[in-house]
């Protein structure tokens, strides 16, 4: 790349973190342990620096968003972010740590797999008939989907039999839930997962999480673009804390019919924080507009000021407004 300033992300070694990937991205020898994400912003948790040392926000004073590269091993939390309004109030009473919302999304690097948002009914009663988990296919064919979640989390219903149907299935969705139950065993979340959206992406492939979308990652590497907030509600799998009765509060159960978003020029759009993410081809221009974060395939990491001209040595990602 040309006309940017380089800049160090901040590494978060998760214990789900992949080994490989990002410090091969970032031309490192991995040194085997998890590198779970790439943080390039200025979130206090992981703030970026300049070359010299100094803050990102020397430059840039506290920027709205934060860009991530994640790479999965294993499965993340089943969890939901709240609504404006909900985050407002809930940082009033104290249960939020941040009066923002953190609408998400997220570009597959690798082939990629997720859980995201709730099935169609249809969809779902057909999955759950054909692994045989025959009480809650009745559940949710009388009652809906989003009473079926209710009645799991609220132990009212009993996601053993529903689990246990699934051993002797091959279906993908049916895969994940052997391979959870044995991670996290008595876990509901296991169970919710049927409910939901299973989602193998491309690279290049991505997903636009809004408020209340119940979702999970589950194996795979990708760019992730979110407004800078910490409010996440976690409900399974996983052992941090859990607020099952908040995470009801916030989750929309809605069915989502088709959860992969349409990507139009290369421009991948997060309209609720006012920022996209755009791809450049190795050679192509491009001008900055505002406080602009840009990441390459080469693992060059580059801070754009207002009005930059700037030209790709590489593939690249870059944070733009919208």
């Amino acid at each position: 790349m040309t006309s940017g300033r380089p800049v160090k992300g901040f590494v978060q070694h998760y214990a789900w973190g992949d080994t490989h990937f990002l410090p091969e991205l970032l031309g490192l020898v991995p040194d085997g342990q998890p590198w779970a994400e790439l943080w390039l912003g200025t979130h206090p948790n992981g703030p970026t620096q300049l070359a010299d040392g100094s803050p990102l926000t020397t430059l840039t004073g506290e920027l709205p968003y934060l860009l991530k590269v994640l790479s999965a091993a294993e499965p993340l939390s089943l969890q939901a972010h709240p609504t404006i309004a909900q985050a407002r109030e809930g940082f009033d009473s104290g249960v939020f740590a941040d009066p923002y919302a953190k609408p998400e999304l997220l570009v597959a690097l690798t082939p990629f797999e997720a859980l995201c948002g709730v099935r169609p009914e249809a969809r779902t009663i057909e999955l759950l008939q054909a692994i045989g988990a025959d009480d809650l296919a009745h559940v949710v064919a009388a009652e809906g989907a989003g009473t079926a979640m209710h009645r799991l989390y609220r132990g009212e219903l009993d996601p053993a039999s529903a689990v246990q149907a699934c051993a002797s299935s091959d279906r993908p969705e049916a895969m994940w839930v052997q391979q959870l139950d044995t991670m996290y065993p008595g876990d509901p979340s296991v169970a919710v997962t049927l409910l939901l959206n299973h989602v193998s992406l491309l690279p290049g492939e991505a997903l636009h999480l809004t408020a209340g979308n119940l979702h999970g990652y589950l194996r795979g590497s990708g760019i992730e673009l979110m407004q800078a907030s910490d409010n996440v509600v976690r409900g399974g799998l996983t052992v941090k804390h859990v607020d099952i009765d908040l995470l009801l509060d916030i989750v929309d159960p809605t069915p989502l019919a088709e959860p992969v978003m349409q990507v139009v020029d290369g421009r991948y759009e997060l309209p609720e924080a006012g920022v996209q993410l755009i791809w450049l081809d190795a050679g192509e221009h491009h001008t900055s507009t505002g406080h602009e974060l840009a990441l390459s395939v080469a693992g060059e990491q580059l801070y754009l000021a207002p009005s930059t001209e700037f030209v790709a040595s590489a593939d690249t990602f870059v944070v733009t407004s919208t």
